[in-house]
């Protein structure tokens, strides 16, 4: 079966020669694990202390520019990640979903002008304590939002 030609050695052609190594090779390799049948996944790795910090000042900061949607996106995606940043998103949260139940009343307060005073007010809180809480959660401090219901733990 040699065709003579210089690139044919043994009767083989040397691109022929590496498909049949690499098909003898992931003939030895174990296919990859799938997750079970329930859907169920590993849990997601733990955050270093420091990465924590990071992204429970980020979600605080989120809060002031953003309103609820940064910490509800954060709670949503970074909850299982740490039990800091858990409960840093889920305090931003909380107050966020607060500040909302004080607008809606400042708003339909501002027919008699007290209304504009609630919705200032929470204005002022919002910037004050966000700020806050970022300091404390850049420092690796524990806080919890004065005034704020709990809505998610």
């Amino acid at each position: 079966m040699h065709s003579g030609h210089p690139s044919e050695i043994g009767g083989m052609s040397p691109a022929r020669d590496v498909f049949a190594s690499l098909y003898a090779v992931s003939m030895t390799i174990p296919p990859s694990p799938q997750p079970p049948a329930g859907g169920y996944s590993a849990p997601p790795p733990s955050m270093t202390p420091a990465d924590e910090k990071l992204w429970s000042t980020l979600v605080h900061l989120g809060g002031l520019f953003f309103g609820f949607l940064a910490p509800l996106i954060g709670y949503l995606i970074l909850k299982d990640r740490g039990p800091f940043v858990r409960a840093h998103t889920a305090t931003a949260l909380n107050f966020q979903l607060t500040l909302i139940i004080a607008y809606i009343v400042g708003g339909l307060l501002a027919i008699v002008f007290v209304g504009f005073i609630i919705i200032f007010a929470a204005y002022i809180l919002n910037i004050v304590f966000c700020i806050v809480a970022a300091v404390k959660a850049n420092g690796g401090q524990w806080y919890t939002y004065p005034m704020s219901i709990p809505f998610v733990k």
